[in-house]
């Protein structure tokens, strides 16, 4: 019997626990860096929801609360600048547990493609194997040829890179996938975090032409309301499309909790709070481009998002090596791809305090 953890890579996160090891044994500790896991508390008007709707016995819908897909329903037109009906909106549980499936769940199997970015998020290439598919790598489509393809992700903002595509370029993917009859699925987690660019979404009538036939777009509560604990995510776009998905993740009971969609509801219908911790995170970002650029390392694209993507033009894991030394853990850019090999990528998911540590201790190299 085939297993289906043999057909998937080893866990890469593993990889660092021996540098983790070296920065946590730094006297004053470790700042670490290399998750995007948000430090800052969820904000009350979430908490306050979450409470209120704590007493739910019974089962959750699978298809969301009337009142979770309308508020996502309006913030998508605030948010996204795109008209999207509340029956073609699904809340999931976190984002990567859709990324994770969504090849199985949309039917792909042996004999489907998968393409995806050089540099990506691991769990595009995760869902692909657990379903079978074939994995091409590629930000072009022209290299693609004439290849049969079922599905594309694209990632903007990008994790790792903070890279923004912009319009013209989806609209060029958009385009491409129509003609083959294949699904663009966009990763937009980092949507709402803009730092020198302007983020366009897939579902956006500049990129979509007005139609979102065979278009997705893939959102997560985590980075933008601090609800990591919560999985809250959502995938919206395709009517027809997210009513397959629906009926598949009611066969596999795929159900986001009840007070949860009800604090998902308010997280999306305040725009405040988001405000709010994109200030927190755009002063932590200033201190600490600033640090590493004076410490010799140069920054590529970062746009936007929660990253800075980072190099000192030597192999990756020699950067870690080197920040480790100082207490500074990071993630190495080969965990996103062999593109990624001579980069770091830099988190802003820390405290204040730890931030300004890290500053004081590059200032020591720089």
């Amino acid at each position: 019997m085939t297993r289906l953890a043999d057909r998937l890579p080893d866990f890469p996160w593993d990889l660092l626990a021996p540098y983790k090891a070296i920065a946590a044994a730094h006297p004053d500790g470790i700042v670490d860096l290399s998750v995007g896991t948000p430090v800052d508390p969820v904000p009350a008007v979430v908490q306050d929801a979450l409470a209120s709707a704590a007493d739910s016995p019974g089962y959750p819908l699978t298809a969301g609360t009337a009142a979770l897909r309308e508020a996502a329903s309006g913030w998508a037109a605030r948010t996204l600048r795109a008209s999207v009906d509340p029956d073609a909106i699904l809340p999931t549980v976190g984002s990567k547990e859709l990324v994770a499936l969504l090849p199985t769940l949309l039917g792909l199997g042996a004999g489907d493609t998968v393409v995806i970015p050089e540099l990506a998020y691991p769990t595009y290439d995760v869902g692909a194997r657990v379903a079978g598919c074939e994995v091409v790598v590629s930000d072009s489509t022209h290299a693609l040829g004439p290849q049969r393809v079922s599905l594309v992700w694209v990632n903007s903002p990008s994790n790792p890179t903070g890279r923004v595509l912009p319009v013209e370029h989806l609209a060029k993917v958009v385009a491409w996938a129509r003609e083959r009859d294949a699904v663009v699925v966009s990763d937009e987690c980092y949507f709402e975090l803009a730092w020198d660019a302007a983020p366009v979404s897939i579902l956006d009538e500049r990129v979509s032409g007005g139609s979102h036939a065979n278009l997705l777009a893939v959102h997560s509560l985590s980075k933008r309301s601090n609800l990591a604990g919560y999985r809250a995510g959502l995938v919206l776009g395709d009517g027809e499309i997210v009513r397959s998905l629906l009926e598949a993740r009611k066969h596999l009971g795929l159900m986001v909790p009840a007070p949860v969609q009800a604090a998902a509801a308010a997280a999306l219908g305040d725009d405040l709070h988001v405000a709010e911790q994109r200030h927190r995170y755009a002063r932590r970002r200033d201190h600490l481009l600033s640090a590493l650029l004076d410490a010799g390392l140069s920054i590529e694209h970062s746009e936007a998002g929660l990253y800075l993507w980072a190099s000192r033009g030597e192999p990756c894991w020699d950067t870690v090596g080197r920040l480790a030394e100082l207490g500074i853990l990071v993630a190495p850019g080969e965990f996103y791809g062999v593109a990624g090999s001579r980069h770091v990528r830099v988190a802003l998911t820390a405290t204040d305090e730890r931030i300004a540590t890290a500053v004081r201790r590059l200032a020591r190299v720089a």
